[in-house]
């Protein structure tokens, strides 16, 4: 049996501040949980957490790469600029597959936007 996805962490040097941006991007509500600066995201999905960066952020871009669904890529990008983040290079498509733009959160954190083709929407139960 393949191994899933469980659960996924974004580290925030401000978390009220990351907490305001994925609010106002992605529509998600955090609720406190746990440790002081811990939040569990609702609406994302999957299980998932806002969460104070226990460490300095490292330089470069490490990690997991990470993509949200979204229904319409041009609107993504103007919510994710005027919540204050930044769009890095700008949409490309891949064919039968859809098209995606790379972006940072207000922590440097960066991650994708898909729209994807609405076949593949169906193929990835994400429809």
């Amino acid at each position: 049996m393949p191994n899933k996805l469980a659960h996924f962490a974004i580290e925030a040097d401000d978390v009220d501040r990351a907490r305001q941006f994925y609010e106002s991007v992605f529509g998600w509500r955090f609720s406190p949980w746990g440790p002081p600066g811990f939040y569990l995201i609702e609406g994302a999905g999957v299980n998932g957490a806002l969460q104070q960066r226990r460490e300095p952020a490292p330089d470069g871009r490490k990690g997991f790469e990470c993509t949200f669904a979204v229904d319409d890529l041009d609107a993504a990008i103007a919510r994710i600029e005027v919540a204050g983040g930044r769009i890095i290079g700008g949409r490309h498509a891949i064919p039968t597959i859809g098209e995606l733009c790379q972006w940072a959160d207000t922590e440097g954190n960066e991650a994708l936007i898909m729209q994807y083709a609405p076949d593949r929407l169906k193929q990835m139960n994400l429809r």
